[in-house]
């Protein structure tokens, strides 16, 4: 079967599989009593992860999928900033003891539009609500285009380890149709700034699939931003959702590159990295050798949460800001999305949950099935449903789907392990959808898989 017939076949609408069940399966069901109720059962020790969401940026890019919004006015950001911090205090109050904290993740939008004195802030107050660890990794998203000399001087201050510089693409067309101009001495300024700061933990995020992008245009950005001395590339498609982000319409959608060229970008960028030394993490991660996810992927320790693949094995992470997600043993939760209603519930007291779902014992046999899949590519399904206690029949159900798989190519199939090929790895997000109980095939929520 040749490629253009393998996507017309499998290049449908599927979860990337941050989590499972996936976001459209919470409901407000779920509410901050709830909430409260799992974090007073975690245990003693359970370690913690947070992540913290800034919803900012100076200018909006318009194929951006993330919940942000524009604003340069500093009062915005300082009421923010100030509804952080009460949170934190929520937070730490429902779970009653400090529990520690192995991972920190400024997301956003733009975390350094805050300004220097509200991000030491809301750091200490981390710092002083929870028990941090001195050997914590603290990771940042950074926009290189408003990375000031302050800005990088005060994620030294706070502890951050890792920063991620979003690049997406060096042409200036690809920029001008996307409304993100940034060139690549602009972004090799930020990565030095960070570097002589003692923060040389550096990822580089890219994107394919956006307009005017060409095969030989994806593979000169990614060879010229290797250039930069990264430790981790993460190489995304572009997730073209107008239904759900509006400003996505601005793009020229004519100029989209079409299935059969959006896989050859995504090949050839691969191509590039991988002949520079980098090892393939899933299914749109890269790492140095030598990097810990590289070590941790070698040792079957690699995990996969909403920032991506991650060596962060907490159990817990504990969602910060509007929108964000928060994952526990019990289930997930979400934030308020707008802002206002986030800000007005935290500062009336209440811990500002919109929704979310509590996981059944088959969600987490389902759960873990799909994280193996998308993280090694394969599962010994009686073996984890041994892992269960629970026979193997509800994930067997899979197995006419995956013996279809099997005669494309995609995946080895023996009737109870599934092992991804290389052919299909392109197509994991696929594979793993023959093990989601919620998927249906109308959905349009979500994304093509290529």
């Amino acid at each position: 079967m040749n490629v253009e017939t393998l996507l017309a076949k499998y290049d449908r609408r599927v979860p990337r599989y941050t989590s499972y069940p996936t976001a459209p399966q919470f409901s407000a069901a779920v509410d901050a009593a709830r909430y409260r109720q799992w974090l007073a059962g975690l245990a003693d020790a359970a370690p913690l992860s947070v992540y913290l969401h800034v919803p900012f940026c100076a200018e909006l890019c318009w194929f951006c999928g993330c919940h942000t919004t524009v604003t340069r006015r500093a009062e915005p950001l300082a009421s923010y900033a100030r509804t952080l911090l009460d949170e934190i205090d929520l937070l730490a109050d429902a779970i009653g003891r400090p529990l520690p904290v192995r991972h920190v993740h400024w997301g956003g939008g733009t975390p350094t539009a805050l300004s220097s004195a509200w991000m030491t802030a809301v750091a200490t107050r981390l710092r002083t609500r929870f028990a941090l660890g001195v050997d914590a990794e603290i990771a940042v998203e950074v926009d290189p285009r408003t990375l000031t000399e302050e800005a990088a001087d005060t994620l030294a201050a706070i502890g951050v380890t890792r920063a991620s510089l979003g690049i997406q693409d060096f042409d200036p067309a690809v920029q001008a149709a996307v409304n993100r101009h940034q060139s690549y001495e602009v972004t090799a300024a930020a990565a030095q700034r960070l570097r002589a700061r003692g923060i040389g933990a550096i990822n580089l995020d890219l994107i394919y699939g956006l307009p005017y992008q060409t095969v030989a245009g994806v593979a000169a950005t990614v060879a010229r931003a290797l250039d930069l001395g990264p430790d981790r590339v993460a190489v995304f498609g572009y997730a073209h959702v107008p239904w759900l982000k509006r400003h996505q319409k601005l793009l020229p959608e004519a100029a989209l590159p079409g299935p059969a060229e959006r896989f050859a970008q995504r090949e050839a960028a691969e191509r590039v990295i991988l002949a520079a030394g980098f090892e393939r993490i899933g299914l749109d991660h890269y790492a140095r050798p030598r990097d810990g996810l590289a070590t941790a992927a070698r040792a079957g320790r690699v995990r996969r949460n909403f920032q991506g693949y991650t060596t962060d094995a907490a159990p817990v992470l504990l969602g910060l800001g509007a929108s964000s997600i928060g994952a526990l043993p019990d289930g997930y939760v979400q934030n308020e999305t707008p802002i206002p209603a986030w800000r007005d519930t935290v500062r009336a007291g209440r811990l500002p949950i919109a929704r979310g779902v509590a996981l059944t014992a088959e969600d987490r046999l389902r759960r873990d099935v799909i994280e193996q899949v998308m993280c090694y590519g394969e599962a010994d399904l009686p073996e984890i449903a041994a892992r269960h206690g629970v026979g193997a029949d509800a994930l067997l159900a899979a197995g006419p789907v995956l013996a279809g798989q099997a005669e494309d190519g995609l995946v080895r199939w023996d009737g109870s392990r599934v092992q991804v090929t290389a052919r299909g790895w392109p197509f994991v997000r696929a594979v793993a959808a023959a093990f989601d109980a919620y998927l249906r095939p109308e959905a349009t929520r979500h994304a093509a898989a290529i």
